[in-house]
């Protein structure tokens, strides 16, 4: 049975924001991130359906807490919440958080890629 501990993934993303530990888990993606700064990341989902997050989210808060804002109304999760945020959001970061997230990884990466443009034209 596949698995994947903090401990020993490899980091992905090592940047003044975010530290993410990610591995593919049969057609899922379970993520390990630490977020250390407060940020609003709004602006990177520009270009996907209606500006918001496309991909569905399962996680656990180990630190901290996250917020997830719909066009309708926003959920907070603190630590030792366990939660779902379905397509269509936005996340809200806070300093300090810490998570372990899965995401269907097909959808994580169509929804990344957009992100990762909107940073690339973020940086130049």
């Amino acid at each position: 049975m596949p698995s994947a501990n903090p401990a020993t993934t490899p980091v992905s993303v090592d940047e003044d924001v975010i530290e993410g530990r990610y591995a593919e888990l049969d057609g899922y993606t379970v993520g390990f991130e630490s977020h250390k700064q407060d940020v609003d990341p709004a602006p990177l989902f520009a270009g996907l359906p209606d500006d918001r997050c496309q991909s569905r989210h399962w996680g656990v808060v180990t630190s901290g807490q996250i917020t997830f804002r719909w066009a309708d109304h926003e959920e907070t999760y603190v630590e030792g919440d366990a939660y779902y945020a379905p397509p269509g959001h936005l996340p809200l970061m806070t300093a300090g958080t810490t998570l372990v997230e899965f995401s269907p990884t097909d959808e994580l990466e169509a929804t990344m890629a957009v992100v990762e443009k909107n940073l690339e034209a973020v940086s130049s």
